[in-house]
């Protein structure tokens, strides 16, 4: 729970956390500048070149992280049809799943211990209202624990769905605080273990 860092070396591990997400900063803002949906489908296949760079069993792995956005993608893709504004409907969708593959690809790439000396670095600033290495853990575990939490609603929704006929909707709202609670206990404990924050 602690890492996302995939196993597979690619060339993009070898790379400075500051500045992979100093890049994904950047990308993302432009993702949302830009307005044409020609320009974002094309944002959209160099991230999918960036994951085949590091290999078949690394862009697998990225395109599972991919998979729980999909009820998403469904519901923004069937509103817009039905407002009749593919062209919105497809600007939205490519924006959204270009900029959490991006992500996930620095997050894939890049070892928590790494992400979170940049934002130790960067909340230097803020010292004398609160400890640099606390505000820098939380920054570096919400960006770790999003595709986990996304990739556990999914899970739910399979489990409820092989249980049930009727649709989940608000159902899965309980099970899954209720996980992300389990979650973050399992992840205090770890820290403690190891010491604390810090």
């Amino acid at each position: 729970m602690l890492t996302l860092t995939s196993p597979v070396e690619t060339w993009a591990h070898r790379w400075p956390a500051g500045g992979k997400l100093a890049a994904l900063a950047v990308a993302t803002t432009g993702l949302f500048v830009v307005g044409s949906a020609w320009v974002l489908a094309g944002a959209f296949f160099a991230t999918l070149a960036l994951y085949l760079s590091g290999g078949g069993r690394f862009a697998r792995a990225g395109l599972r992280l991919l998979w729980p956005l999909w009820p998403f993608v469904l519901i923004v893709g069937l509103w817009h049809w039905w407002s009749r504004d593919l062209t919105g409907g497809a600007v939205v969708v490519l924006r959204m799943v270009t900029a959490v593959g991006l992500a996930n690809f620095v997050t894939m790439t890049t070892r928590l211990s790494d992400m979170l000396a940049v934002f130790e670095w960067l909340a230097r600033s803020l010292a004398r209202v609160l400890p640099p290495r606390r505000l820098a853990l939380a920054f570096a575990l919400v960006i770790r624990f999003i595709p986990v939490m996304l990739e556990r609603m999914v899970l739910i929704r399979q489990s409820w769905a092989a249980r049930s006929p009727r649709p989940a909707r608000w159902r899965v709202m309980v099970p899954a605080t209720l996980a992300a609670l389990d979650d973050a206990d399992r992840v205090a404990e770890a820290l403690r273990a190891r010491g604390g924050a810090g």
